[in-house]
């Protein structure tokens, strides 16, 4: 039936802007209480990772970095929802995930340093290499997904993509070849109103971007991408589905960008600070603390805790990426090709005569 491939027509929502509980969503289970204090503690941790990798662009220690302030929730409940045995394919603005995952933060940022195309192992991790073309990412996610089913797998594939995203042709692509498919993938679409400068409105006349999964037959749901609980519930509910041979599931969640789109971005002329404000009130971690406090979940000392925890992630970061790499001039010519070129082996010659003459 069509209509059980539709969203809610509201986002599905657990705690108001306030902190407070709302009404429970219908067909949603709520995440139990200690899950939901390690996601507390993980949207700490990956907000001052977050401020910590901002501040070393402005020290030169990073070429660049796309800041994911205020898309907390979204980036810890996609990580939480996974299995260690499960997939997660990435966008460049979801470094705070991939250290929540267990990843190195140094070698998260190894790609945003200028060093190597990937910091870390992917087959090892389980975690794609960071995607800066806008969706192609998606229909990897989706060819992923399908070769771990016809291994008998029954691991889950999720990727993530922004509302630019949504407006490219691969997203579109990977929509329609997983539905057909029926692959166990589930896309997480993280509207944060802006594709760099591009408003949402400019992009789509859609009521909503969850609606686009209904024309391929893709199970999809939004959700408020501010509140950890029911980001969390919605994305169980998703990998669930797929992983019992469901299909795949798209989930839109609402959320926004409160920094600039990257260090070399200028937001004020696009966007007004009154947008901001407004948007710092809904904070998907202060909504949380107040939310578990009132719950009698959280005190004082564990709040203080998970800062204090935070904190010492970020010295060990900045420590960590203080110290110069050591460039090693040869590392440009492998992986290339399995079997070097005769061009790549000439040029590799010319590189060791060169730098042999610099020596001597």
């Amino acid at each position: 039936m069509a209509e059980d491939l539709l969203p809610s027509p509201v986002p599905v929502r657990f705690v108001a802007e306030d902190g407070t509980a709302a009404e429970p969503p219908a067909g949603y289970p709520a995440p139990a209480g200690e899950r939901l204090l390690d996601a507390y503690r993980r949207m700490v941790a990956g907000r001052r990772f977050d401020r910590q990798a901002t501040a070393l662009t402005k020290q030169g220690r990073l070429a660049v970095y796309p800041s994911s302030r205020g898309q907390e929730a979204c980036q810890i409940a996609g990580v939480l929802a996974l299995r260690a045995d499960d997939w997660l394919f990435p966008t460049y603005r979801d470094s705070v995930a991939l250290v929540a995952r267990g990843l190195d933060p140094v070698e998260v940022l190894t790609l945003l340093r200028g060093d190597w195309h990937c910091g870390y192992d992917p087959a090892a991790t389980r975690v794609a290499p960071q995607c800066t073309p806008l969706a192609t990412q998606t229909i990897h996610a989706v060819g992923m997904a399908e070769a771990l089913r016809r291994k008998g797998e029954d691991a889950v594939v999720m990727a993530f993509v922004g509302d630019g995203g949504t407006s490219e042709g691969d997203f579109h692509e990977a929509l329609n070849y997983a539905a057909v498919l029926g692959a166990p993938v589930v896309f997480l679409v993280q509207n944060n109103r802006y594709a760099i400068s591009v408003p949402l409105a400019k992009q789509t006349a859609a009521p909503a971007l969850a609606y686009k999964g209904i024309g391929y037959g893709v199970r999809s749901e939004q959700v408020d991408g501010n509140d950890l609980v029911a980001v969390l519930a919605v994305l169980d509910t998703a990998v669930r589905r797929a992983r019992e041979g469901g299909g795949p599931f798209l989930v839109e969640a609402h959320t926004y960008r409160m920094d600039a789109h990257t260090n070399a971005d200028d937001p004020t002329r696009y966007r007004r600070a009154e947008e901001v404000e407004e948007w710092e009130s809904a904070d998907p971690i202060a909504r949380l603390e107040t939310y578990l406090r009132g719950r009698g979940l959280l005190g004082d000392d564990g709040a203080a805790a998970a800062r204090e925890a935070a904190e010492e992630s970020a010295a060990r970061l900045r420590d960590a990426m203080s110290a110069e790499p050591a460039a090693d001039p040869y590392e440009m010519f492998d992986h290339v090709f399995a079997d070097p070129t005769p061009q790549l082996r000439e040029q590799r010659e010319q590189l060791a005569a060169e730098l042999t003459a610099r020596e001597d």
